[in-house]
């Protein structure tokens, strides 16, 4: 097995078509087919399954493609890893991070790290947890930010905070007066959530239906911009973590949830079964010693 038929078999699931991948490589698409069958005859799996001129990775093809991702990822590190192990730190870090979230104390870390270590870059991805978690698990994110629990099994993890969760409303809504609210008081109410990428989303929905109702959802989206704006116009209410509350326009009004469980943990997390570039560990530990440092 060449290094070369495993980038071909890794473009051809990121492409999910073989006459595309073999453009993306600049080979023909035979020469993709017959590797293909190569690594089939070699491994003695099937890769993939054909359906109506679609491929759709085997069990077998995606344990393949997980273990060909990493031993991509390792030899194009191989020059970093030599530099690093001289402290001459240089490589570039992809950390994926909720939208949900006030992120200015990563980002001053950030900042210090790379005054330090001026070669080492950072690139933020913004979608909801469950995303990230996948997104880390197979290799596209070095770590990201996720709502615990999560799979202790898939990943290791640093807690990093620990937030309540509060009813936010427009100033001129009914409840905008009120100190505290409960749940069951916003059976009537209309929601506005995160989509279902976001742990919010089955938090919320799983409260409202332990207080024995359905919350009445007019409006998901991705986009904390989107919430905001909809907010404004006093089209219903949403529920949102505290540490983003200073972020809101000053015509929204934030209510204390007497619910107890109405809080979020938020923590880092890394693949815990695979090889760590010592980058990413020095990133880590950095983050572990310093975060709770800087308020």
């Amino acid at each position: 097995m060449e290094l070369r038929h495993m980038e071909y078999f890794v473009e051809v699931v990121k492409q999910k078509s073989m006459t595309k991948a073999a453009t993306e490589l600049f080979v023909t698409q035979p020469t993709i087919s017959n590797t293909i069958k190569l690594l089939e005859a070699e491994l003695d799996v099937t890769l993939f399954n054909r359906y109506k001129n679609q491929i759709y990775l085997t069990d077998a093809g995606e344990a393949f493609f997980f273990q060909c991702k990493e031993m991509l990822k390792m030899y194009d590190n191989i020059p970093n890893e030599l530099r690093n192990l001289l402290e001459l730190k240089t490589g570039h870090l992809k950390i994926g991070i909720p939208a949900i979230i006030n992120i200015r104390r990563l980002i001053h870390l950030i900042s210090q790290f790379h005054e330090t270590y001026p070669n080492v870059t950072f690139q933020l991805f913004e979608s909801g947890s469950k995303t990230i978690e996948h997104d880390v698990y197979y290799g596209d994110l070095d770590m990201g930010i996720t709502v615990l629990p999560t799979n202790n099994k898939n990943f290791n993890t640093f807690s990093f905070i620990e937030e309540k969760l509060k009813l936010v409303v427009h100033k001129d809504h009914r409840l905008a007066q009120h100190q505290t609210v409960n749940i069951d008081e916003l059976a009537d109410e209309e929601f506005i959530l995160f989509n279902s990428d976001f742990f919010l989303n089955d938090k919320i929905k799983e409260t409202c239906r332990n207080y024995g109702f359905n919350p009445n959802i007019i409006f998901e989206t991705s986009q904390w911009s989107f919430i905001e704006e909809m907010l404004l116009t006093n089209m219903g209410v949403c529920i949102l973590p505290e540490g983003i509350l200073q972020l809101l326009d000053t015509h929204l009004q934030a209510i204390e949830i007497t619910d107890a469980t109405m809080k979020w943990e938020l923590a880092i997390i890394w693949r815990k079964d695979i090889i760590v570039d010592s980058l990413t560990k020095d990133w880590i530990k950095y983050i572990q010693e310093n975060y709770l440092l800087n308020p």
